[in-house]
Formats: structure tokens, C-alpha cells, sequence
């Protein structure tokens, strides 16, 4: 029974899932960033906007109703000239004539046929105004992308920063107990491994300060893209090459998005000359009717209804085409220069950040040489150290080249990788 349980035990812990530990890459931080950042809502609202909108201008082809109830007096009123009056009353008609004080209630219906193509250009306004404020939330959400990559790359040099920083602390302790037995053995001076265990002390001070920072930059990008990123581990991204291509900007976007809507202005500007054609109809019940001699004849109230076609051509529009014509224009030529400058700047920014990492990219070449020297000088120095041809100071200065020379490799490999990634958020690629 003992070996059983011994065994499932050995089972158990064989077999136990052993801690998780995801890898994050940047791509995936900027998608999670861009998703809870709390501007990304406002995509949603601009859709209902654009729902109720729409909504709105469907309805232009709904009967409009107008109902009302009046009552009137008047001190004039249509009557019979006398020598009529005199007439109908010599044949035994009462004459009256239409009364001081009328009374209507009904209603007025109008219903559109043709509006001249007003509402078909405004529900494309309104589409192309939805397009346009979702392109200028892309542009100020984009941003968010740099915040997130400066972060990123921040995490990764620290990083680096520490691990070269454990290896030289690592070897500086090794030098220590190698100076520990020197000094037990006579032929070294205390001074000396006092000086290794002080510059030991430095490194490890920049080292906790190193992993304090690493902390406080994880927060911050844990903030941004709402993901605890404890244990997770931040992949350094790969580089295959600097080739600048298309420039993919949201702002290039906007301003294409500002030139279809300026377009369908100057459509709208022409729609707005065209004749409206439409039905009415009126009804009432009141007093006086339509039949004016009847009401004179007797102050009855009647039901009344009229019903026809309408044509309306409102020619204040052809005051205004010309001006609004030019004002689009000229407003169609300023996005124009906008697009221009925006695209010469970026082709500028874009020309020095590829310069600049195929720069690095050949200093990280040399580097490895340099690192390879480094570690060659410095194992000599500990050789020498071992025979008494060199003191202290001079391994430390050793170990200190080998630990520069390190840090600037890393540091320059991962500053091409930023530089690389500049260049993507410059372009949009």
C-alpha cells in the first residue's frame, strides 16, 4: 500500500500543470490598447447618430398633417351689392350675407412626389459625415498606438539593462571570492576586494532601481491595454527589413473622407435649383364654406374639401450657386495643400528614420566584434590578476568595458527595432 500511494504521488506531481507564463507580442498590446481605450465608445454612438439620421430623412416622404381649429372676427366681410340684395328681398329672400364671425376646424395634408433628389444627396451626406467622424476618431486614437510602442520598447531595454546587470554582478562576485582567497592567502590587499564588493553593491543598487522601473512601465501598460501583464512576457519583435512603402495614415484617410463630403456639397448645391412637386389636400368643417353665396344665404356650417398638385421653385438658390460654388472649391483646393504638406512631412520623417536605423543596424555588426574583444581583455585580466601583474582597478575597469560594450549591443538592437517600428507608425504599415 505505501509504494501505491508513493506512486501516485510521484503520478501527481508529475503530471501537475505547471504555471503559465503567456508571451505577449506588440502587435497584440496595441490591439488590446486601441480596444479599451475609453474613446473607442464613442464608434458606437456615432452609428446610432447616423441610424436616427437617416431615420429623419426617410420621413420627408411621409404625409405631413396639420390640424387646427380657429375662430375669427372681421369688420369687413364679402356681401351682395345693394341693388342685388334689394332684388332677393322684393322676391321674398332673406339675405344675410356672410357673417362677422367665422369658425373652422380640420386639417391640411401635403405629400412630397418629387423633392428634386434633396433627400437622396442628404442621406449620402449623412453616410459620408458617419465616415468622416469615425476617420477623425482613427486619427486621435492612433496615438495610442505610439504611447503603447514607446511603453513596449521601454519594457525591453530595462530588461536588458537588468540581465546584463545580473551577469556583471554575478561576475563581479565571482572576482570577489577570487580576491576573498587572495587576500586569506597574503597576496592581495584588502583594499582591494573591498573595491570589487563596492562596485558589486553599485551594480546590484542599479539593478533593483532597473527592476523597480520595469514595474512601474508593466502598470502603465497594463493600465493602457486593461491586461494584468504579471508574468507575461513581452517578445522582442522581429526585423526583417526597412523598406518604406504606401503611406497608410488615418490622417490621409480624413482628409479623403473631407473631400467626398466637400463633393457631395457642390452635388447638393445643384439638387437645391430643382422644382418640388407635391399633393395637398385641405378639409374643414365651418363656416363660411367654399360656396360663398350659399353661407350668405344661410350661416349653416359645412364640410369642405380641396385636393390638388403642387409645383414649388424656390429661386433664391440661383443667387447663391455661384458663391457656393467657389467657397466649394477653394475648400476642396485647402485639403488638397493639407494632403501635400502632410504627405511631405511624413516622406521626410520617413527618410531620416530609415537612415537612422540602417545606421544602427551596422553598428550593431560591429558590436558583437567589440563584445568578443571585451570579453577577450577582460579574462585576460583576471589571468594577470591571478599573477600579480594587475591590480583592482584595472579588472574593474575591464569588467566595466565588457558590461558597456554588452548593454550597447542590446540597446542598439532594440533602438533598430523602435526605429523600424517609427517608421511603421509613420506609414501606418
Amino acid at each position: 500500500m505505501k509504494i501505491e500511494k508513493i506512486f501516485c504521488h510521484i503520478l501527481f506531481w508529475l503530471f501537475l500543470p505547471l504555471p503559465a507564463f503567456a508571451d505577449m507580442t506588440i502587435e497584440e498590446c496595441v490591439g488590446l490598447a486601441l480596444e479599451n481605450y475609453p474613446l473607442a465608445s464613442k464608434y458606437n454612438t456615432l452609428t446610432s447618430f447616423k441610424e436616427i439620421e437617416l431615420s429623419d430623412i426617410n420621413k420627408v416622404w411621409l404625409p405631413r398633417i396639420e390640424t387646427y381649429a380657429q375662430g375669427t372676427g372681421q369688420n369687413i366681410v364679402p356681401s351682395y351689392p345693394e341693388s342685388l340684395k334689394n332684388v332677393l328681398q322684393q322676391m321674398g329672400n332673406d339675405v344675410k350675407g356672410l357673417s362677422n364671425y367665422q369658425y373652422k376646424i380640420g386639417f391640411d395634408i401635403n405629400q412630397t412626389i418629387w423633392d428634386g433628389g434633396v433627400s437622396k444627396i442628404r442621406r449620402e451626406m449623412e453616410n459620408a459625415k458617419d465616415e468622416l467622424d469615425k476617420a477623425s476618431l482613427d486619427v486621435e486614437l492612433y496615438p495610442i498606438r505610439d504611447r503603447v510602442e514607446n511603453l513596449y520598447f521601454a519594457i525591453l531595454l530595462t530588461d536588458e539593462q537588468i540581465s546584463i546587470n545580473e551577469q556583471t554582478y554575478s561576475l563581479l562576485l565571482a572576482n570577489l571570492d577570487r580576491f576573498r582567497s587572495m587576500v586569506r592567502n597574503g597576496v592581495a590587499m584588502q583594499c582591494d576586494a573591498d573595491m570589487v564588493e563596492a562596485q558589486a553593491m553599485i551594480v546590484k543598487q542599479n539593478m533593483d532601481l532597473a527592476k523597480k522601473n520595469v514595474e512601474t512601465l508593466r502598470l502603465m501598460l497594463g493600465i493602457l491595454t486593461g491586461k494584468n501583464l504579471e508574468g507575461e512576457r513581452l517578445l522582442e519583435p522581429q526585423v526583417k527589413s526597412i523598406l518604406p512603402g504606401e503611406n497608410l495614415r488615418p490622417e490621409l484617410t480624413l482628409l479623403e473622407k473631407r473631400m467626398a463630403l466637400n463633393a457631395l456639397s457642390d452635388k447638393m448645391t445643384e439638387v437645391s435649383l430643382m422644382p418640388k412637386i407635391g399633393l395637398f389636400a385641405q378639409a374643414y368643417y365651418g363656416y363660411p364654406g367654399f360656396n360663398y353665396f350659399e353661407s350668405m344665404m344661410n350661416r349653416r356650417f359645412s364640410f369642405n374639401l380641396l385636393a390638388g398638385v403642387k409645383i414649388s421653385w424656390n429661386i433664391d438658390s440661383f443667387y447663391f450657386k455661384k458663391n457656393n460654388l467657389r467657397k466649394i472649391k477653394l475648400s476642396a483646393e485647402n485639403i488638397t495643400a493639407e494632403k501635400d504638406i502632410f504627405l511631405f512631412n511624413t516622406r521626410i520623417s520617413a527618410t531620416q528614420q530609415n537612415g537612422k536605423a540602417q545606421g544602427l543596424y551596422d553598428m550593431i555588426e560591429s558590436d558583437k566584434k567589440i563584445i568578443e574583444l571585451r570579453v577577450k581583455v577582460r579574462k585576460a585580466a583576471e589571468s594577470q590578476l591571478e599573477n600579480g601583474v594587475i591590480d583592482a582597478t584595472t579588472l574593474l575597469a575591464k569588467i566595466s568595458d565588457e558590461n558597456i560594450a554588452k548593454l550597447n549591443e542590446r540597446y542598439h538592437k532594440i533602438d533598430y527595432i523602435r526605429e523600424y517600428y517609427k517608421l511603421k507608425y509613420t506609414l501606418n504599415q
